[in-house]
């Protein structure tokens, strides 16, 4: 590593440059054997702050008109009288259909040791208890889940942000 001393002919060199109002990048390539930081850093320590300002920059620049947004009005429904007594419709929805996890048939269902490839490893239950057992169905190619279970365990990130509707009763 060679270590640089700023020689007074170098900063003053720095200083002409500066003022002169190359970037520091252009400094290091002019003096040579200098990175652009630390030009950067002499010229802070040397407390250089004032720099000659390039005719284009120099000038504001004019900005483009824009038109005025136009203004869209919404139409809101009337209500007319006292609000407060007015009835509150419920709109009853049709619920989601039911989907069972655990129907699973009992000649496709599998224990850890039994598991393999070419079989899904969606787990169902609960692992401490005596009933707890995985799929067992297809699995797809290169995932461990059969498609029912892919689509679950594989959403868009845009449909798990989305929150989960609440039940009705």
């Amino acid at each position: 590593m060679t270590v640089l001393t700023w020689s007074d002919d170098r900063v003053e060199q720095l200083k002409k440059l500066w003022e002169g109002g190359l970037s520091a990048s252009q400094i290091a390539a002019e003096l040579g054997n200098v990175t652009r930081n630390a030009v950067i850093g002499k010229v802070h320590r040397l407390g250089l702050s004032g720099r000659a300002k390039s005719p284009s920059s120099a000038a504001p620049r004019q900005r483009k008109a824009r038109p005025a947004p136009q203004m869209m009005r919404v139409a809101r429904p009337v209500s007319r009288g006292n609000t407060a007594l007015a009835h509150a419709f419920d709109v009853e929805m049709e619920p989601d259909p039911v989907a069972y996890d655990n129907v699973v048939p009992m000649s496709q269902r599998l224990t850890l040791l039994e598991l393999n490839e070419a079989t899904c490893h969606w787990p169902i239950g609960d692992p401490s208890s005596s009933e707890f057992f995985f799929c067992g169905g297809k699995a797809l190619n290169s995932l461990p889940y059969c498609a029912h279970h892919s689509r679950i365990a594989y959403q868009p990130a845009s449909d798990r942000r989305r929150p989960a509707p609440k039940p009705t009763r």
